[in-house]
């Protein structure tokens, strides 16, 4: 071996095995036999497992769950508009009803205002019943985007109230739970 500039002795490279073909006999095979490679099969549904069936397969099962969400979704709105609807009605009527007694007690042009709340209510409530629900969904889209701060402001108002029902009904299981019941009452 040559020595190096340097006076040391370079080691000769390592040679990595090359994998070889199996060698088929037979004119015309030029001594190399090709291998079909099986595609892969899932062990639990027995499909192909191939890169794009297995993509597929994916894209499928998320359309799938997203189709599922979206008609959960729809259900539960469908749900929260009849609810609402039928919330609605019972304030107009409420309402209503007490008009007569703010009549008797403050004047009838006072009564007049909660009568006309009650028909705006009521009105509400029926256009609320009459709309599908991707039309309040544009609905609701355009009043976002027109006035962004507003429909904060509600959000934060809506979450506050929820965050305190959600409180009191903690604090009221908390109480059944001790066995301690309301306050009792005192009449002066």
């Amino acid at each position: 071996m040559a020595e190096d500039t340097n006076g040391t002795t370079p080691k000769p490279a390592r040679k990595r095995p090359v994998p070889q073909a199996p060698i088929k006999d037979g004119p015309g095979s030029a001594g190399v036999t090709v291998l079909a490679a099986e595609p892969a099969t899932d062990h639990v549904a027995g499909t192909s497992a191939a890169p794009g069936n297995a993509t597929q397969s994916i894209k499928d099962g998320a359309a799938k769950l997203a189709r599922q969400a979206t008609d959960k979704a729809r259900d539960y709105v469908a749900e929260g508009k009849t609810r609402a609807g039928g919330a609605l009605d019972e304030m107009s009527r409420l309402m209503g009803d007490a008009a007569d007694t703010v009549d008797e007690k403050i004047g009838a042009q006072y009564g007049q205002y909660a009568r006309s709340a009650a028909e705006g209510i009521s009105g509400f409530s029926e256009s609320l019943k009459a709309k599908e629900i991707e039309d309040l969904m544009a609905d609701a889209t355009a009043f976002v985007r027109k006035s962004p701060a507003v429909a904060i402001g509600i959000a934060a108002a809506l979450g506050f109230v929820v965050a305190r029902l959600v409180k009191a009904g903690l604090d009221a299981a908390d109480s059944a739970a001790d066995g301690d019941g309301p306050p009792p009452s005192s009449t002066i």
